[in-house]
């Protein structure tokens, strides 16, 4: 197919294109380049340097080109800047999305992958989360993906757009050539490698008196190549999954205090962890249900243990130590 892969330079897109590239898909990387990176597009792949609010550009792209299928990843992400400025991400995530679903209507392409997030659920009532569970984001970049979604059905209804959602839990590892790196850096697994490395004098662990076993907040990762193998195969049966929602997790909960000692035990290193307070917003646990992917979207993941996920992006940051500049 003829694939537009919106945010293909950044940490998810990078890992998604290469993997459609690998099954001789023709894939044009749309990306603004903002947080992207010229380096993390494989090759085979085109880049266009374009925003998603760049209304009459996109409409003329899309116009020029023949699309089969759009994977809109393309958005803002950070959770505490979404706090800060929400109508940043309510501009990028929803008017940028909006663009892009007007054009898609207005040229004819019918199929579409949404990249979503485990942030819709909000504080969840029951772990593990299914996708029927209640949609109550606390935050704006939850409610940002949760407004395109809810767009999506109505282009679905209206304009025959076929689509799947697939809402992430915590995104994690590297393929051999892509990687996490970012200006300002917020995961978890990227920070406590710069204490590694000596870019940090300390990590700040913030609650470790949740109602969890060793205390602290407990997470499900889930890794990129999965990930991406998730978008290839939605790619290849949207006519039977339309509409359809999946959660993609590992569906194993691992505490920040396993983190740390996964990080630890790859890289061979005692990190300097200071307790802190708990911040507000930060549930317990946020673990995924991810039955119905393995159910109904055939879907597998590789990576299940925080360790070999640990390992393959150590592997990557000791290849690359100043990211896609080195």
């Amino acid at each position: 197919m003829k694939i537009l892969v919106t945010g293909g330079a950044g940490y998810i897109g990078s890992a998604v294109t290469e993997k459609l590239v690998k099954l001789d898909h023709k894939v044009t990387v749309l990306d603004s380049l903002k947080s992207g990176h010229k380096g993390a597009i494989t090759k085979g792949a085109n880049l266009v340097e374009l925003d998603l609010l760049e209304k009459d550009k996109i409409i003329t792209l899309f116009e020029d080109n023949h699309f089969d299928a759009v994977v809109h990843l393309a958005g803002e992400i950070a959770v505490d800047e979404s706090v800060r400025n929400p109508g940043l991400f309510f501009e990028v995530n929803d008017v940028g999305g909006l663009n892009l679903l007007n054009a898609m209507a207005k040229t004819g392409v019918k199929k579409l992958i949404f990249s979503s997030t485990a942030a819709v659920y909000g504080e969840p009532k029951r772990v593990p989360i299914k996708e029927n569970d209640i949609l109550e984001p606390v935050n704006p970049y939850g409610e940002s993906k949760l407004q395109f979604e809810r767009m999506l059905k109505w282009f679905s209804q209206i304009h025959g757009i076929q689509y799947v959602t697939f809402r992430y839990f915590n995104a994690c590892g590297a393929t051999e050539k892509f990687g996490e790196d970012r200006e300002r850096e917020t995961h978890i697994i990227p920070l406590l490698f710069e204490l590694v490395t000596g870019k940090r004098k300390q990590f700040s662990l913030f609650g470790t008196d949740y109602d969890t076993e060793d205390g602290t907040c407990v997470r499900d990762y889930v890794h990129i190549t999965d990930i991406a193998q998730a978008h290839a195969k939605a790619l290849e049966e949207i006519d039977k999954l339309n509409r359809e929602v999946f959660n993609l997790g590992s569906g194993n909960g691992y505490s920040n205090k396993q983190v740390i000692e996964a990080v630890e035990k790859v890289t061979g290193k005692k990190l300097n962890i200071i307790d802190a307070p708990r911040r507000d917003g930060d549930p317990a646990k946020l673990l995924a249900s991810n039955k119905k992917a393995i159910e109904v979207l055939g879907w597998k993941p590789e990576y299940t243990t925080i360790e070999d996920m640990v390992r393959s992006a150590w592997d990557w940051k000791q290849n690359h130590p100043e990211g896609y500049k080195s």
